[in-house]
């Protein structure tokens, strides 16, 4: 059985108030906008997923609504306060424990989302982007595998990956 996972960053949070808990934090215009076009990018590629694991912050659990409301059907979400934060090796953790599925979409925070990724691929893409991961920068990996808790580092094939900022033209 082939396996699907889409790796998101969060889209772009507001930072307009200052005594808000980072936890709390909302997208800001620029964020709800990216997420939207992630969104669309993934339903024209037909990278639909089945289950979505988020973690319980305020942003990307915004990012995951809009995203998710591009899509022809949103997935079954799974809101995880483990991945608020998560180092890649519990995010992987996480996605062992919790995918079910052939398409899992993951939605976490840097430096783990950005870690996870490298770890990952087998390849890296050909994007400086890609190191970096900013915010709702999004790749999707393909793995060999039966089950979820298969998969490990360095076994992901890169199915496609985009920055916001290149998706709008």
């Amino acid at each position: 059985m082939s396996l699907k996972l889409i790796l998101t960053r969060h889209a772009k949070s507001d930072w307009a108030n200052p005594v808000l808990d980072d936890h709390d934090r909302p997208l800001n215009g620029r964020g709800r906008a990216a997420a939207r076009l992630v969104g669309a990018w993934l339903a024209e590629r037909d990278h639909l997923p089945g289950l979505a694991l988020c973690s319980s912050a305020a942003r990307t659990r915004e990012t995951l609504a809009i995203l998710a409301a591009a899509l022809p059907e949103p997935p079954r979400q799974r809101i995880l306060r483990e991945l608020y934060l998560a180092s890649a090796d519990e995010m992987l953790a996480l996605l062992r424990r919790h995918g079910r599925g052939e398409t899992v979409l993951m939605l976490g925070h840097n430096p783990g989302t950005g870690v996870m990724a490298r770890m990952l691929a087998s390849a890296p893409p050909d994007d400086t982007e890609f190191v970096r991961y900013p915010t709702a920068y999004t790749t999707v990996f393909g793995f060999e595998a039966d089950s979820w808790a298969e998969v490990d580092w360095g076994q992901g094939l890169v199915a496609g990956h985009a920055a916001p900022r290149d998706l709008d033209t």
